[in-house]
């Protein structure tokens, strides 16, 4: 029998090119919208970025001010709420994919995690201000900012590992049960190395998205600065620079307010990617000593 002759082998195949030219058309589209809005932001900031621009300090009247204790603080909360939702966030995943029973109460748990990783964050900033500024009377600080961070992010963490530790073959377990391993040692040994790509891609979500994060920062640690460059202080006020950028754009009063929020912008969209390509290096490094 010819199938290339039969109607409805050449119609799946036309449907089939269709469907491959669509998908790779948004494709394009989407490589396309993000390559121009990386170019827009990046223009505008970059061809002005100083260095001295990354160590002054603000300026509230006269011009040329930098963003040296905004950036460091940026940093700072964002070390804070990683050093925090790293360990519970990839703990509770992995007691939820590999030893929790399945009945309706994790069931119904799984649910919950959801939920809170679609919830605004500024509800999360409301937590922290009614936890840190209000039950603890410690006021807008740098603490509050990264711990509210910490259980804004815990949700979609968890939920990310799970997910990563769950997609790892049955036959990979077995295999290391069959060579006498341990529960613990299996997970540590195998599946996590196997689920560590998308655990790390987890990662670089929650940490991008507390290092632009502007409305949990505003309701837990202010908007402001102590000032000082490098402030380890916990209960110093802790501007970041996201928080910053709307600042200078919405209500700075300085006269060269866009060309700070230019430069702004670029050094949080760049420092974004930065961090991105920290958190992928070793795994590419890895994955190429492999393929030698």
């Amino acid at each position: 029998m010819n199938f290339t002759r039969n109607p409805h082998t050449a119609r799946s195949r036309r449907n089939n090119q269709i469907a491959t030219f669509g998908f790779y058309a948004l494709g394009a589209l989407v490589m396309l919208l993000i390559f121009w809005l990386l170019f827009t932001i990046l223009s505008k900031g970059l061809p002005q970025l100083r260095p001295e621009f990354l160590v002054k300090l603000p300026e509230e009247i006269d011009p040329g001010g930098g963003i040296g204790p905004v950036l460091f603080n940026s940093f700072y909360i964002l070390f804070i709420s990683l050093l925090i939702s790293i360990p519970i966030g990839l703990g509770a995943g992995i007691y939820m994919a590999e030893y929790a029973p399945d009945n309706r109460f994790t069931g119904a748990l799984r649910i919950c995690v959801e939920s809170l990783s679609s919830v605004p964050s500024i509800v999360f900033g409301l937590l922290g201000l009614a936890i840190f500024a209000e039950y603890f009377d410690i006021g807008l600080t740098i603490l509050g900012g990264g711990v509210s961070l910490a259980l804004l992010n815990l949700p979609m963490l968890a939920r990310v590992t799970e997910e990563a530790v769950r997609a790892v073959p049955g036959d990979i377990r077995e295999a290391g049960y069959a060579l006498g391993m341990t529960k613990f040692h299996v997970i540590r040994k195998v599946v996590l190395p196997v689920a560590l790509p998308a655990i790390v891609t987890g990662i670089c979500l929650v940490a991008g998205r507390a290092f632009g994060e502007s409305a949990v920062i505003i309701l837990t640690a202010g908007l402001s600065t102590s000032g000082e460059m490098w402030d380890f202080n916990l209960f110093s006020p802790g501007e970041t620079l996201a928080v910053h950028l709307w600042y200078v754009q919405s209500e700075a009063i300085v006269e060269d307010a866009r060309q700070i929020a230019d430069k702004s912008a670029a050094v949080l969209v760049f420092v974004v990617l930065l961090i991105n390509f920290i958190f992928r290096f070793p795994l590419w490094l890895g994955n190429r000593k492999k393929g030698h």
